[in-house]
């Protein structure tokens, strides 16, 4: 595939030349970036779609607030706005209203898919057209597809990076994410952007990002292995490789490794698959043809006739996605009055339970709670863990021939739950909010590794996961 093929493979539209490097008038590289099309860009050349016929000709009117922040505050560069999973709905890279299984490669492993739902965003860092990609991480749609690409991905703290202009999934789970080859440039973009901004409801105030969460250096680190990630469903490569880092790791003087226990890790992929449907049919009610969305009329709108005619529904069916359809029924099921009590209300709890038990867990308290608040497990025998370290996915990314025949079965098309499986080790982080970056096992590995740190405690991740690679050739 030349350059061009592959630009247009990861690419919705396309704002400055991609084939030859950008430089400033003093002769330097400039830092070039793109943003995943469900992040809103005022260009009249550049649409936000998010990969669905609903929106295949809505033009933002207004920017969101971090394309204003890199555009008006740095010298960096936009390149363009990349392909997604439909609405953001997917981890494989392949949900949208015209599935084709060329739409997104992966640059590094051509022969196997991207991993998603920030399938574009990704590839346009792997394959080495721009310097950093921002894209959108829900239950670990920025941390798979950067494993899977063999590249960095970073999840922040929930609320540290504006949502503002993004076209929300699930407005409690969504966050803006970094993804790069390099992680100094993943640093300084978020401190670029780590900031709060008032037209998101969710930013988080300043008082809270003030809070010291300092790390002094050449200390112990405290890293914890939770035993619930030990399931049959993971591929023994994904284990092989994990120890083998794990070994490394006891190289880097200070740190040590500790056996944890979050029991509720386990019911993560049902809270989050009730949840997030959930938020997901509240927020796509908007794409009706009459506020957002391309508009499908009825036959029967202009015939005098007594019949109950939804506007909408045809409008809707036409428009969305299987996937996004799929998940609309869902969440309208689990908020009806029959379920609310017994699968929302429930969801909500559990996800709370969840939260505790990583409060419990780590040295640093939750910067949204006091310390009055803080509880310590009394069965953990060091005095709290700094980080926590799993793998990313269950498997190593699968063969498109392989996806392409599963998604023509007729089982396959009726159990989806085996796509949403994959989803066992970032899920919990996101519905906790905590900070956490995906980085290759190995040098050029479509495995990956997360490190996991205390909500709020977003640079000592990115300083910890930067130590490993210098000081245990984690990704050499």
């Amino acid at each position: 595939m030349n350059k061009q093929q592959l630009i247009n493979n990861i690419f919705v539209s396309v704002k400055n030349n991609l084939e030859t490097p950008l430089k400033s008038t003093t002769g330097q590289k400039l830092l070039t970036y793109s943003l995943k099309d469900n992040i809103c860009v005022a260009d009249e050349n550049a649409k936000t779609t998010c990969n669905s016929s609903m929106l295949c000709d809505y033009k933002s009117p207004f920017n969101s607030t971090i394309y204003d922040i890199l555009s008006k505050e740095t010298s960096l560069k936009f390149m363009g706005k990349t392909k997604l999973d439909e609405f953001a709905m997917g981890s494989m890279g392949i949900n949208g209203p015209n599935f084709s299984p060329n739409e997104i490669l992966n640059p590094l492993f051509p022969d196997r898919v991207p991993g998603g739902s920030s399938s574009g965003a990704a590839a346009s860092v792997s394959s080495g057209l721009v310097d950093f990609a921002l894209g959108t991480d829900t239950g670990g749609s920025v941390r798979l597809p950067a494993s899977w690409c063999g590249t960095m991905g970073f999840k922040p703290s929930y609320g540290k990076i504006s949502r503002y202009g993004v076209a929300d999934m699930a407005q409690s789970l969504d966050t803006v994410g970094v993804i790069s080859n390099d992680i100094d440039i993943i640093h300084d973009v978020f401190q670029l952007l780590d900031r709060y901004d008032h037209n998101d409801t969710t930013s988080l105030p300043e008082i809270l990002r003030l809070k010291p969460q300092k790390q002094e250096l050449n200390k112990e680190w405290n890293i914890g292995i939770p035993k619930e990630i030990c399931i049959d469903l993971c591929d023994p490569l994904i284990w092989k490789q994990f120890e083998e880092t794990l070994h490394k790791l006891l190289l880097i003087p200070g740190v040590s490794l500790h056996p944890i226990s979050i029991p509720s890790w386990k019911l993560s992929l049902p809270i989050y698959y009730t949840l997030c449907p959930s938020e997901v049919a509240s927020n796509l009610a908007r794409y009706d043809g009459i506020r957002y969305g391309s508009r499908e009329k009825n036959e029967y709108e202009d015939q005098d006739n007594d019949e109950d005619i939804t506007l909408f529904a045809l409008t809707r069916s036409k428009h969305f996605g299987k996937e996004v359809k799929r998940r609309i029924m869902l969440g309208n099921y689990t908020l009806s009055s029959e379920s609310y009590q017994n699968n929302y209300l429930k969801a909500q709890r559990l996800r709370m339970r969840l939260i505790n038990e990583f409060n419990s867990l780590f040295k640093l308290p939750n910067v949204l709670m006091g310390e009055e608040e803080e509880t310590k497990n009394p069965k953990l025998t060091t005095k709290g863990i700094d980080m926590v370290l799993v793998p990313t996915s269950l498997t190593p990314p699968p063969k498109i021939a392989d996806v392409v025949k599963n998604q023509t079965s007729k089982q396959r098309e009726e159990n989806p739950i085996t796509n949403y499986i994959n989803d066992f080790f970032t899920v919990p982080m996101s519905l906790a909010g905590l900070p956490t970056i995906s980085i290759p096992m190995s040098h050029q590995s479509n495995l990956g590794i997360q490190v996991v740190g205390q909500f709020g405690d977003d640079y000592n991740v990115l300083n910890f996961a930067k130590n490993v690679m210098i000081n245990s050739n984690v990704l050499t």
